[in-house]
């Protein structure tokens, strides 16, 4: 009996799920974006079958509607792990050191203007959307870099926090082990200073910068439940991309009440096409998508 059980389970292993119906992608759809906000279009309709039937593999089940009852039937905390790996499977987590370096370039501006006001005395950034760490680390190494070469780098307290939904991201954040093919956009100079070797073609975040760095589990569609005020910069590129636009104005308008008077937010170019908010003015900077909030409205 036990052999014909793993001769069937392996039999499922390999066998091709049954196509998709509509109606059973328009109900996904309506899930996924209902819990976490994201557009499955149909054009990305192939990917989220062949991820659904990874996962359902993994699980032992075999049909979508079995797999779509248990998520809906377990709604609530219980879930939410489950929760956390299918939605760690839907999201392309394409991710760099330094990507677009514009905004890098806007972001170093902001901190050298920071730095040369002397009543200031901390900065709180928060990289949303952080995936496996390279955004918050690139944050976390420029603003070092320039504190070292302003003298202030003992005047002045400072901290990162990265938020993403996906926990097995985020413990990848955390463990900062990366390729060395990965950090080739990061400058030689700053390599050294930042990165020790860990096996084979794998370097390692410094413990230094590391604790710079909190990651935490946020979702994006409950930001208003975030407990992060008074935010100094909050960076948010290649996150926008998977909402309706009428959801990207939620999302923004709440990482606005985050920010403190005078803090800058910067977005992913192309991101919010002709988006005004009362309590922002724009960043005249060629080539990036940056806001600063208004000192008073």
């Amino acid at each position: 009996m036990l052999i014909n059980d793993a001769m069937n389970k392996e039999h499922w292993s390999l066998s091709s799920l049954r196509p998709m119906t509509d109606e059973e992608f328009h109900l996904w759809q309506a899930l996924i974006e209902t819990r976490v906000g994201m557009t499955v279009g149909e054009s990305r309709r192939s990917f989220l079958c062949t991820n659904l039937g990874v996962r359902m593999r993994e699980l032992g089940l075999h049909d979508y509607d079995t797999y779509y009852e248990r998520l809906v039937q377990g709604a609530g905390a219980a879930s939410e792990p489950e929760w956390s790996v299918l939605v760690d499977r839907l999201t392309v987590q394409e991710t760099s050191f330094f990507r677009h370096q514009p905004s890098f370039d806007c972001y170093g501006r902001f901190v050298a203007d920071s730095i040369r006001d002397h009543r200031r005395n901390q900065l709180n950034i928060w990289s949303v959307g952080c995936s496996t760490g390279e955004e918050p680390y690139s944050l976390a190494m420029q603003l070092q870099v320039q504190l070292d070469a302003s003298g202030r780098a003992q005047e002045i307290f400072w901290g990162i926090t990265a938020t993403d939904i996906s926990l097995p991201t985020l413990a990848k954040g955390r463990e900062a082990i990366y390729p060395v093919r990965r950090t080739e956009q990061v400058p030689e100079i700053w390599r050294k200073k930042f990165f020790l070797p860990c096996g084979k073609d794998r370097l390692q975040i410094i413990p230094e910068l590391r604790a710079k760095v909190c990651f935490a589990q946020v979702n994006i569609m409950e930001l208003a439940k975030a407990p992060f005020f008074d935010m100094d910069v909050v960076f948010c590129q290649n996150v926008l991309i998977y909402f309706k636009r009428f959801r990207k104005r939620d999302i923004v308008s709440h990482l606005v009440q985050k920010l403190t008077p005078g803090g800058i937010l910067i977005l992913g170019v192309n991101e919010m096409v002709d988006w005004q908010h009362p309590e922002l003015e724009r960043v005249r900077d060629p080539g990036v998508l940056a806001f600063r909030r208004r000192l008073s409205t």
